[in-house]
């Protein structure tokens, strides 16, 4: 559970470090060693379900060999033979195949990264925090955060539509076209829903003396403590260890 405690600023930011310094590597081994550190830091200080996170870690997967099968069939033809490696039957060069091995397994490290931003962190405690430590404004930290409120009354809201249409004989849709025209047949209230929706939540904004303000209280405060700097310290010592030992 350390990761789930962790400041969200600093967390986001040491990601977006770590980020930027493995788009300077163009060897696999250092990616590699560094993968297997980032996806143990997740599973061993954060409370993540594995299935979960497997689930959401096969499409990039399955992007990043793609990207490593498509730079390996397209490189260019081996000059020198004592430079090539032979791949089911057939030669490349050495060079370009260890560039799309570590493109590609860039790709995976950026994704566990990513996951593990996203398992470990409360988007609503996160915006709080770019707006403490980093000084988001409020408007556009408040926008966000309505629109992450709204998605889920959206999907209610076209559940609801498609029943309603349904109980009228009007939803029998079989072709992806009648389908088609059923779900833009659902814009014209669903807008309305959501314009209504919005107009409450500025009235309820304006009401309480929302002005958008940079200085304003917080009901709940977030705060840099000694502890937060040893997740950028763990990352860190994990990066350059790899570094060392490719």
């Amino acid at each position: 559970m350390f990761l789930q405690h962790l400041n969200p600023s600093i967390k986001a930011l040491t990601i977006m470090m770590l980020v930027v310094l493995l788009a300077f590597i163009f060897e696999p081994l250092t990616p590699m060693l560094f993968l297997i550190w980032t996806i143990s830091i997740t599973f061993i200080f954060g409370k993540v379900e594995w299935k979960k996170y497997v689930l959401y870690f096969i499409p990039f997967v399955i992007f990043a060999f793609g990207m490593l099968w498509t730079s390996v069939i397209f490189a260019d033809t081996p000059k020198n033979q004592d430079e090539i490696i032979v791949l089911l039957g057939m030669e490349y060069p050495r060079e370009s195949v260890l560039t799309a091995l570590a493109l590609s397994i860039r790709v995976l490290n950026v994704a566990a990264l990513s996951l593990m931003f996203i398992f470990t962190t409360n988007i609503v405690h996160f915006i709080l925090s770019m707006m403490q430590q980093l000084r988001l404004p409020p408007k556009i930290a408040y926008a966000v955060l309505a629109g992450y409120r709204f998605l889920p009354m959206m999907r209610d809201e076209i559940k609801i539509i498609h029943d309603a249409h349904r109980v009228r004989g009007v939803n029998q849709a079989k072709t992806i076209k009648e389908k088609w025209n059923n779900y833009k047949r659902y814009s014209i209230p669903l807008l309305a829903s959501a314009i209504r929706k919005a107009e409450r939540t500025a009235m309820a904004m304006e009401s309480k003396g929302f002005t958008g303000d940079k200085n304003r209280t917080f009901y709940r405060q977030f705060t840099i403590k000694k502890t937060d700097w040893l997740f950028p310290l763990i990352m860190l010592i994990g990066f350059f260890t790899a570094l060392l030992v490719s």
